[in-house]
């Protein structure tokens, strides 16, 4: 997946996860996916998605391939960043399990694992904010947040877990839209977080 084309170019983190479930409902949708793996590749870039995995994995690399920076600087230079899963774990500023890397550019308390080990995955329709109608999440050893501080705006809550949220350049999910069917998250990202306007 390389970037060449004249319209917006989403990167999708490729160091583990589900990079290219991503990169599918992004080609749906008429924008381009760019696998992300050094932080030359965020060039150009009209917002980063970072996918689940397992995040402890994901931070060591994002260390040794010097993006933990990179991504760091792309996001304080107003770049859009959407993490899922692992990527709302990483996002967020301080966990309640042991220490590793964090890009902490989200004024939030991760618990990792907040709902269980693989075998405790679930679904469940959830409200939320802005959108008119239930959305399907899809949670495999998925986290939540378990403070929240300003600037953070909640966007969604499972028993009164925060597992969805955004702040002015980010949004989190502790679900999986890539998923599902229902390209609705993708589609918020691109237009309300990157602010890309789509005909």
């Amino acid at each position: 997946m390389v970037g060449n084309g004249d319209g917006p170019r989403i990167g999708i983190l490729a160091l583990q996860g589900d990079v290219r479930e991503h990169a599918e409902i992004l080609r749906r949708l008429g924008v381009e996916p760019v696998e992300v793996r050094t932080e030359g590749d965020l060039a150009g870039l009209a917002g980063v998605i970072v996918p689940g995995g397992e995040s402890t994995t994901i931070g060591k690399m994002l260390v040794s391939s010097g993006l933990l920076d990179g991504l760091r600087g792309y996001f304080y230079r107003g770049g859009p960043v959407w993490g899922t899963c692992a990527g709302m774990v990483l996002a967020a500023s301080a966990t309640t399990g042991p220490r590793q890397p964090l890009l902490g550019v989200m004024n939030a308390l991760v618990e990792r694992n907040g709902f269980g080990r693989q075998v405790h995955s679930f679904e469940k329709d959830l409200d939320v904010e802005g959108f008119d109608a239930p959305f399907t999440g899809v949670f495999i050893r998925a986290p939540f947040f378990e403070d929240v501080g300003p600037g953070v705006e909640v966007l969604s809550e499972v028993e009164g877990k925060v597992v969805a949220a955004r702040g002015e350049n980010i949004l989190v999910t502790a679900f999986h839209p890539e998923l599902t069917d229902d390209t609705r998250f993708h589609e918020y990202f691109l237009e309300e977080v990157c602010g890309i306007e789509r005909s």
